[in-house]
């Protein structure tokens, strides 16, 4: 199509182990204990890394970068038609239909914050304890029903049919929920929450941002309103994220941004005031020169995913999925967090905490002494990490780890996360790594500075 689609048109290559190649898979670290050692990065929840054929896609556009929807020249032109482009391979790869719209934004955090402001007067909004922040907390402004922390998928549907069913009066109502949580990694029985909403005359919105790095979503066979992710956990670079579904509440509502790219036509009114004709397309909620290099990454990511095969990235993903679980119920001392059960379908997101230890130190222990990257703290999903460790539902905490010194009890957990750029030696090494810990101990001394534990000098 262009000069720069020659990486695009490359196939999906893999590893020796079956994992995607992925940027800063050479990587190697410093342990406090001496020498060097591969990194092992095991938080893609937060953010995954790049793969390396979206990163070659980006570098062979890179030349010809130019503004959007604002130029004659041919680099402007030729971006904007990548531009528009990489709606189409998005639109694509979530199912949508034919009348949704695709918008560009900066994350989920960012899409679920634009879907918050284009809600209708008196719209009801109804979302579970069990949310990350970003889909928990957008809806202030609105008439808001935060739902318990179900124990099954049926009794999630079971208590959202109940609060929908007694919602008074019965306007319009939207619906927010988790594809799969970002603390156990559990899949939510979205097509059954879907079902429930449209039963009520409620609309859906799901958080994907967990879900669409692990498995295909098809917005029309879940049969959901709207769909939100990010391209950073997408295995594309920061910056980017995507808000896909219905577009009437888009259309009528007021820009979430005002400025040029939203507006069709701006005129001075006779009494010295502006007059602004909006768009009705996806631009709508563009306004500002876009990020043309985020959306093509997204879309990079989106065909690369898809050219991979999900069959076998997900029966890739089940089988780490099986040696992560199989080796921490070796160690006793281990509990991981749950709220449907065992038997529950997950992504790579698992969450625990070990007896005797505070997880912020464990965290550090792996990281200095291992070379393994994980998380630990609230992972931005503070009621359901609390619910699940049984504390006060009005302790503070952060993000991060709060101030608590190793071998002091901390309420907060650990999360390993993994993805289809991961190798098998890194889950092996992590598999390892705990039981060692665990048995032996630290080889080293840490101690808290601002909040974290870090090893000491």
């Amino acid at each position: 199509m262009s000069v720069f689609t020659a990486a695009a048109d490359q196939s999906v290559c893999r590893d020796n182990s079956g994992a995607l190649p992925v940027l800063g898979r050479d990587v190697t670290v410093p342990l406090v204990t001496g020498g060097e050692v591969t990194y092992a990065a095991l938080d893609y929840a937060a953010s995954a890394p790049a793969l390396q054929r979206v990163w070659d896609d980006v570098a062979a556009y890179a030349p010809y970068y130019g503004s959007v929807h604002r130029g004659a020249g041919y680099l402007s032109q030729l971006s904007t038609d990548l531009f528009e482009n990489a709606r189409g391979a998005v639109a694509d790869f979530l199912g949508c239909r034919a009348d949704d719209q695709v918008v560009f934004t900066r994350s989920t955090t960012d899409s679920l914050n634009l879907l918050a402001r284009v809600l209708p007067a008196d719209c009801q909004v109804f979302v579970f304890e069990t949310e990350h922040h970003a889909s928990l907390l957008p809806w202030q402004d609105a008439k808001v029903t935060y739902l318990n922390a179900p124990r099954t998928p049926r009794q999630a549907v079971e208590t959202l049919e109940r609060a929908l069913a007694d919602r008074d009066p019965h306007g319009p109502a939207l619906v927010c929920v988790t594809g799969a949580s970002n603390v156990t990694g559990e899949l939510w029985p979205v097509r059954e929450l879907a079902a429930a909403a449209h039963a009520h005359g409620a609309r859906i919105v799901i958080d994907a941002a967990q879900l669409a790095p692990h498995h295909p979503v098809d917005i029309r066979d879940l049969d959901v309103d709207w769909v939100a992710f990010s391209g950073h956990k997408l295995y594309a670079p920061f910056g980017s994220g995507v808000l896909a579904g219905r577009a009437d509440w888009l259309r009528t509502a007021e820009p979430y941004l005002a400025g040029g790219g939203a507006s069709r036509k701006v005129t001075r009114r006779a009494d010295g005031g502006v007059a602004v004709e909006w768009h009705e397309s996806a631009a709508r909620h563009e306004a500002g020169s876009p990020n043309v290099i985020g959306a093509y990454s997204i879309a990079s990511a989106c065909r690369a995913l898809t050219e991979a095969g999900w069959d076998g990235l997900v029966a890739r993903e089940q089988h780490l999925i099986a040696q992560v679980r199989a080796g921490l119920a070796e160690v006793p001392q281990v509990k991981v967090l749950s709220l449907f059960g065992d038997d529950a379908p997950r992504v790579g997101v698992i969450s625990f905490v070990v007896e005797g230890w505070n997880s912020s130190h464990f965290a550090a222990a792996l990281s200095a002494e291992y070379g393994i990257g994980v998380r630990d703290g609230l992972f931005c999903a503070h009621p359901l990490v609390r619910t699940l460790l049984g504390s006060d539902p009005q302790t503070q905490g952060e993000c991060g780890a709060p101030e608590a010194a190793p071998g002091e009890k901390s309420l907060n957990a650990i999360r390993v996360s993994f993805g289809a750029g991961t190798p098998d030696e890194h889950v092996e090494r992590f598999v390892r790594a705990v039981k060692e810990l665990v048995t032996v101990g630290a080889k080293w001394t840490y101690r808290t500075q601002e909040g974290r534990c870090v090893p000491a000098a």
